[in-house]
């Protein structure tokens, strides 16, 4: 479904990816783990389009979406649920929902489905986004990108600043996006969260990826080293 090769990235003089690849299949979710300063923002920058790569490629579906702006992005099957979710303040729920529906991709997501899998979203769609709580927003954050209709979609930090009943919440309806049979990369700091809801990791350290590995069998003293460099 989507392919990253020898991926090289940084910004100015500054290099950030010393070669990464990884493959994710149609369907997989791929949880992509790691130290701040890892290079998972900056993979995530490339793959949206925001960073252009020094070298390397990103195919899409076999289309190289590599040189790609934003919304050509969009429009090629790629969305993001942002870090910090970043919805629109002045906006109501379901504004901030049609916005995602901007590139008119053809699919199955709109309105009445996304308020069919969330039904919470359903219930807040007249409120401003600002009178929503963190997990709340983070569902509406996700509708959104649903909207565009994607074929992958990039989650990243789904449960930062969130309270553990509202991380539960959250992926809670990631499981349903899972169960669609959606193609997803998540980018999660609680390894252990990240690693119930994937098929299988990549762990970067300092512009690599050092491990990769089935969820399922994820040996944490491993994970640990990988993550840190040190036994």
């Amino acid at each position: 479904m989507i392919s990253i090769t020898d991926l090289k990235a940084g910004y100015g003089a500054l290099p950030v990816l010393f070669g990464i690849s990884l493959d994710v299949s149609r369907g997989e979710t791929v949880a992509l783990i790691g130290a701040n300063g890892a290079g998972k923002t900056t993979t995530f920058a490339v793959l949206t389009g925001r960073l252009k790569p020094q070298s390397g490629h990103v195919t899409l579906m076999e289309n190289d979406i590599s040189a790609m702006t934003p919304m050509e992005v969009v429009g090629a099957g790629l969305a993001i649920v942002p870090e910090g979710r970043q919805l629109f303040p002045s906006l109501t729920v379901e504004e901030n929902l049609l916005v995602g529906a901007h590139c008119r991709r053809p699919g199955r997501w709109n309105l009445e489905q996304v308020y069919e899998i969330f039904p919470t979203v359903a219930e807040l769609r007249r409120r401003p986004s600002t009178a929503l709580s963190g997990g709340q927003q983070q569902l509406v954050a996700i509708g959104r990108a649903l909207m565009s209709n994607p074929d992958v979609l990039l989650c990243d930090e789904l449960s930062l600043g969130l309270s553990p009943a509202a991380v539960d919440a959250v992926y809670v309806a990631f499981e349903r996006l899972k169960a669609e049979g959606l193609t997803t990369i998540l980018v999660e700091q609680d390894i252990v969260r990240a690693l119930s809801v994937s098929s299988r990791f990549a762990c970067m350290r300092h512009g690599q990826i050092v491990l990769t590995g089935a969820s399922a069998n994820a040996d944490r003293a491993e994970i640990s080293h990988a993550y840190f460099g040190m036994h």
